[in-house]
């Protein structure tokens, strides 16, 4: 019998239905491969189907928290042995890891379900999903639209109900972005919460986090309970939690001081949209009994984006030779996209010094949001500085991508730089995004609430973070939010659009 109501629970109550046998993991699992089947030829949010020998995989399934609930995990860094992993890069296409990352090991022995894999932008390095190896995934709220990037594909395949929750990754908003543009609750955690092995240490200097994009607070609580502590090698050890996360959702914030800015910290626009939703969850914090002042850290917003700039650069010239090293062979210039080569290029012409220097403007920020924390509980900011763009639009255009391509075949990464190309270049690609990077660079945690809809009909999300090691405090605050403004069933509203 088609278990109909499946698109009514989020993943911690398909959870409860399956452990009191009121319906059977198959069942669940027919109804999520049904949603992909009908959604993704619209959507292209999976990339990899995984559900071939369902009853074999369900006779195999561990019998942990999330025991018989479908998932997808998204297709970077998140290693599964045997299945194709190609990080939205041509070069990929047809590599196939011989092992699974601590995360895939950890989601497996949750007994999780998993149905697939998720498309992203080639590396994770823009925030709207367009890899030309795998064509662009659209917004369920308008497909005219970006999900945002880079977990783009799990942002859809939630957003749409294929299932109840799926893996993202977070190095400069990447689980935060999509979930305010898909209406979904996204959290990141703080710098170490989420093992990174065995492949990493820190990926991106420490920058990106792994975790999942949901429809409930509860199935993020509960998720980072599963993901959170250290893995053999992990090079530093977090403070863990004084509870489990999922029991802290149940206690109340106490009475919070909260600081507001909607101003972009690279002074780009901002669209009214965004810093409306912003200033109505002032609004409800206000009267859900917490203190709010407008107020900002004392942080260079500009010089930290070009130092965020800088690790991009260098870490892309770094996936640049690792594929060599995977390959085992020379990389070449049609291995990547015409824009990553460029990226690539730019990495490889600064210099070890200029890195340095970079690091060196993150922990200064690190300092300032430390001090700021001593006079806040909360950071309250809009989560993107402008609603989804339009599929197509911030891809390149012709005309820059000619210019890169001469960049790249006369090897005139200095000329770039000198030119003052770089610099603009820090603004023109974080102007839709400029407030989700700080709590990358700074290690912090910091959460995306889908507590706003514009009279466009689409999301916007709102942005808290807290001071590094306070994952629990933003998730009582969230469960607080949820309950006095819950969204869940807004979800509801889009998938009877049919």
């Amino acid at each position: 019998m088609p278990f109909k109501e499946y698109d009514n629970y989020d993943a911690t109550g398909l959870a409860e239905l399956i452990k009191k046998k009121k319906v059977s993991i198959k069942e669940v699992i027919i109804a999520a491969i049904e949603r992909i089947e009908k959604y993704n030829p619209t959507l292209n949010a999976v990339i990899t189907p995984m559900y071939d020998n369902i009853d074999r995989i369900i006779k195999e399934l561990p019998k942990g928290y999330f025991y018989g609930v479908p998932f997808l995990i998204k297709d970077l860094l998140t290693a599964y042995k045997g299945v194709p992993m190609a990080s939205g890069c041509r070069a990929y296409k047809n590599y196939i890891p011989d092992f699974d990352s601590e995360v895939a090991k950890r989601y497996k022995n949750a007994g999780l379900v998993i149905l697939g894999k998720t498309n992203t932008p080639e590396f994770g390095l823009v925030a709207y999903t367009e890899p030309e190896i795998f064509g662009p995934t659209r917004n369920p709220w308008n497909t005219a639209l970006t999900p945002g990037g880079s977990s783009g594909g799990s942002a859809a395949a939630v957003a749409s109900g294929m299932v109840p929750f799926a893996g993202g990754g977070d190095g400069g908003g990447s689980i935060r972005i999509p979930s305010a543009y898909c209406g979904l609750f996204g959290l990141k955690p703080s710098r170490g919460r989420v093992p990174t092995g065995p492949e990493y240490g820190e990926i991106w200097q420490g920058a990106a986090v792994e975790h999942v994009l949901t429809r409930s607070v509860r199935d993020s609580a509960a998720m980072l309970d599963i993901l959170q502590g250290s893995d053999p090698g992990a090079p530093y050890i977090i403070e863990p939690p004084k509870m489990p996360y999922s029991k802290e959702i149940q206690k109340a914030p106490g009475k919070l001081k909260i600081a507001l800015s909607t101003d972009s910290p690279i002074g780009s626009p901002v669209h009214p949209e965004c810093k409306n939703a912003a200033l109505e969850a002032a609004k409800l914090c206000e009267k859900l009994g917490h203190y709010v002042d407008i107020d900002k850290p004392n942080i260079d917003g500009l010089a930290l984006a070009k130092s965020y700039l800088m690790l991009y650069f260098g870490e892309v010239a770094a996936e640049i030779r690792t594929i060599g090293i995977k390959l085992g062979r020379k990389p070449k210039r049609s291995d990547v996209e015409v824009t990553t080569w460029t990226l690539g290029l730019l990495g490889r012409t600064y210099t070890a010094g200029d890195f340095v220097m970079a690091l060196r403007e993150w922990n200064k920020a690190a300092r300032a949001m430390g001090q700021f924390f001593t006079k806040y509980d909360i950071y309250l900011t809009p989560t993107t500085a402008q609603p989804p763009a339009p599929i197509g639009s911030l891809a390149p255009k012709p005309i820059e991508l000619f210019g890169s391509r001469i960049v790249n075949i006369f090897g005139l990464g200095k000329l770039a730089i000198a030119s003052g190309v770089v610099d603009k270049l820090a603004v023109q690609n974080l102007a839709q995004v400029p407030f989700t990077q700080l709590a990358n660079v700074t290690g912090i945690p910091a959460m995306s609430v889908p507590l706003h809809w514009g009279p466009d009909g689409l999301p916007y999300g709102v942005q808290f973070m807290a001071a590094f090691g306070q994952e629990a405090l933003l998730l009582r605050l969230a469960a607080q939010l949820e309950k006095a403004k819950p969204w869940f069933n807004k979800r509801q509203e889009l998938y009877h659009r049919g």
